[in-house]
């Protein structure tokens, strides 16, 4: 789940005894337990494990919702860290592996993907201090390297290699800040794909590490000020649940460099509001502290404030009311730059007062217009600033009264991400990139308005053999709705094309042309990629995304059930040659699909998916995404969750999709007991030739940091069970 930022979301119930006694704590939910049998004792060997109708043992968990009960047989799946489930994961994967072991040409896709894969690839460069720094991977580097030179002509050096960090390459820089003067670089890692960071500090000049360590901190960045930092950590969890426990408690400390962590400044924290998530930001000049806090997953947030030139200054609500989305862009003096979508679902940019900080005090900069007005930057005294319109990115300069300077012209329609830099900064590097079309890092130069080719990667693939179009479709309820359709150029229109259509849809997320080299598999073997920009997003601004949230979430299925519809009836493919995939909350999106229109899909692929919808705010971050779902602990919301729940609705004798479920064993955003307790579900109750199967990635999370080998080999298995489920040899007669 996307919007907490930089990033934005089991239980270890060991015995169902305790799963009792903790159910017993919801006034709302009464549980009611039929056995009081430890699971070890009920749970059959998982060898018995079969293809296709695999067998998961049950046990006795009735759940009464407002009256309706409930029934949870796989519960005991959600104490993910039990021997047990350990057992049916390794059982399942047996199974699972065994399955795609057998596909005869799954080594020629590993093949054709490790050899398109292998390719520099570079990260826009950034000025700290007297210094560039940039991320490179030399190609089929588990993760990403940090390089550091002296001017842009300068010999890099190695900065920082994560790689090093652990044995498998599966620990990844999850977030880098510098101080003012670039003499100290403060960096986190997550393990596993973890949402839980550790923080360091490095010192520039000598690249020494120092004694710094910081733990149990998620969700947050470093915001330097003068010899320290502000970030945000929860306490301790208990020993044995950082993987499953509620998150709760969010508090902003500072942290002096050369100090302790036990040391630490509590800065800020709400006891009367336990589920709150604070961000800490400091304005370049380091006059201001901001706080941001969110009380979930959504973008509605409140903003604080302090003035740091002042030891006695309070911390201050600048907007404290919850009713909109508030981001700092920099300050102005003593007055603060925000982006909004206070009173303007498209965003305008305003000047707040924080000594008048009314909202009939703003001062609008930039009003709202018929674009989504998506990144503002305060750089050499100009407002870079980014747009969507229809789902794409376009670049405009104004100036710091708001007047429109000029237009920076992009290669074709596309993504751009990273327009903008500090404020004294005179050149800008970003980074273009589309479905055909490899990030490309471009120079911009403030004072000229020039923006010039700086770096182009090199890829194995012909990318002028492709051609993408926007569409626009109708879905159920008359609403048109964007979708980028890629192919070869010349595509047959008769009805047989491999298509592989994914969604999203949901948390203000937008999903913008980008490039993947995966997917170019697809593509390159006369693949259909459809990418629809369903409700939910954040496309078109916050009227958008609410007509796909809390009881018009099915806004947000009828629109993607339509995009497939528009595929077949336009003669791009048939069902018998549609696959359907999504994550995290677009996991949620197929598994709700494939339970509504099973005859509309051939393969569906759910990954990491919120597949129990009335438990899920009950696990780590969960509780965060109430507001864009609602809870099973309100009636009238239960009644929506219990209707498009992927867990609760499939039915008995039902043939549906060849399913694929992808999860990780780390993943403490969507606990991996979502997959596992669906995926045992739809092995019980599903019918038919298909097979469902689930594959765990051990040691990986919910997708941040993945290393390149994992990628690599997730890629190979998903297309080599789209092909062979829909009985396609992508390489007969064919060289890698």
């Amino acid at each position: 789940m996307n919007k907490i930022p930089l990033i934005v979301l089991a239980s270890g119930l060991g015995l169902l005894t305790a799963c009792k006694s903790s159910e017993n704590n919801n006034q709302n939910i009464k549980t009611e337990m039929v056995t009081e049998t430890p699971v070890q004792e009920v749970v059959e060997p998982m060898r018995k494990l079969s293809f296709p109708h695999s067998v998961t043992s049950k046990i006795n968990q009735v759940d009464n919702y407002h009256g309706t009960t409930v029934a949870d047989p796989y519960r005991w799946l959600e104490n993910d860290t039990a021997k047990v489930v350990k057992e049916w994961v390794e059982a399942q994967n047996e199974l699972t592996f065994g399955y795609l072991e057998k596909i005869p040409f799954r080594q020629k896709i590993r093949q054709r993907l490790t050899k398109i894969w292998n390719y520099p690839k570079y990260e826009a460069p950034f000025k700290e201090g007297n210094k560039y720094y940039y991320f490179k991977n030399n190609g089929l580097q588990n993760q990403k390297i940090l390089y550091v030179q002296d001017g842009l002509k300068g010999t890099p050096t190695v900065f920082l290699d994560p790689n090093k960090l652990s044995e498998d390459g599966t620990t990844a820089i999850s977030t880098i800040s510098f101080s003012a003067n670039g003499d100290y670089m403060a960096y986190g890692t997550s393990g596993g794909g973890s949402d839980w960071n550790e923080f360091y500090v490095i010192e520039t000049a000598s690249k020494k590490k120092l004694a710094d360590s910081l733990q149990w901190i998620k969700f947050s960045d470093a915001a330097w000020f003068k010899d320290g930092f502000f970030y945000s950590r929860y306490n301790e969890p208990k020993t044995g649940s950082k993987m499953a426990n509620k998150n709760e408690n969010h508090k902003v400390y500072y942290h002096k460099i050369g100090t302790t962590q036990a040391e630490d400044q509590l800065i800020y924290e709400d006891k009367n509001h336990s589920n709150r998530l604070f961000f800490a930001q400091t304005t370049e000049d380091e006059r201001f502290l901001v706080i941001s806090a969110t009380e979930g997953a959504s973008s509605i947030n409140a903003l604080y404030y302090k003035d740091l030139t002042s030891d006695k200054a309070e911390i201050k609500p600048l907007v404290n009311n919850f009713e909109a989305e508030y981001v700092l862009v920099e300050n102005l003096g003593d007055k603060l730059l925000v982006r909004t979508n206070k009173n303007a679902p498209h965003y305008q940019l305003v000047l707040i007062d924080p000594d008048k900080p009314n909202p009939d005090n703003w001062q609008v900069v930039i009003p709202e217009s018929e674009d989504v007005l998506d990144n503002v930057s305060l750089v050499n005294n100009k407002l870079l600033v980014t747009y969507m319109r229809n789902a794409s990115s376009h670049l405009l300069v104004h100036d710091t009264k708001g007047k429109l300077l000029s237009q920076v012209k992009l290669p074709t329609l596309g993504t751009v991400t990273g327009f903008g830099g500090k404020k004294t900064d005179k050149e800008i590097f970003y980074t273009f990139n589309s479905f055909t079309y490899p990030s490309t890092i471009y120079k911009y130069t403030v004072a000229t308005n020039k923006s010039e080719l700086y770096r182009k990667p090199q890829v194995a693939v012909q990318m002028d053999s492709y051609e993408t179009k926007q569409i626009f479709y109708t879905s159920k309820d008359g609403t048109k709705i964007p979708m980028f359709i890629v192919h070869k150029k010349g595509l047959t229109l008769d009805g047989k094309n491999p298509t592989y259509l994914y969604g999203y849809g949901g948390f203000n997320v937008s999903i913008l042309p980008g490039f993947s080299i995966s997917r170019m598999l697809w593509l390159e073997n006369n693949g259909v990629l459809a990418i629809p920009n369903i409700r939910g997003g954040g496309e078109f601004g916050e009227d958008w995304h609410k007509a796909g949230m809390l009881p018009y979430k099915q806004n947000v299925f009828d629109d993607f059930i339509a995009a497939a519809e528009y595929l077949i009836n336009e003669k791009y493919t048939s069902p018998a040659r549609l696959a359907i995939a999504g994550g995290s909350n677009g996991g949620l999106l197929i598994g709700a699909v494939s339970n509504q229109r099973p005859d509309l899909f051939k393969v569906a692929l759910p990954a990491v998916g919120v597949m129990d919808m009335l438990r899920f705010h009950k696990f780590t971050i969960g509780w965060a995404w109430v507001e864009e779902y609602g809870s099973s602990d309100n009636p009238e919301q239960f009644k929506n969750l219990l209707a498009i729940s992927p867990l609760h609705n499939i039915k008995e004798g039902v043939s549906y999709p060849a399913t694929l479920v992808t999860t990780a064993d780390h993943d403490d955003r969507v606990v991996p007991a979502h997959s596992f307790k669906y995926i045992a579900t739809l092995q019980e109750k599903g019918a038919g030739p298909n097979p469902y199967l689930i594959r765990v990635d051990v040691n990986a999370g919910h997708g941040a940091g993945k290393a390149t080998s994992l990628l690599i080999n997730e890629a190979t298995d998903i297309w080599s069970f789209i092909y062979y489920n829909m009985g396609l040899n992508p390489y007969r007669g064919k060289k890698v």
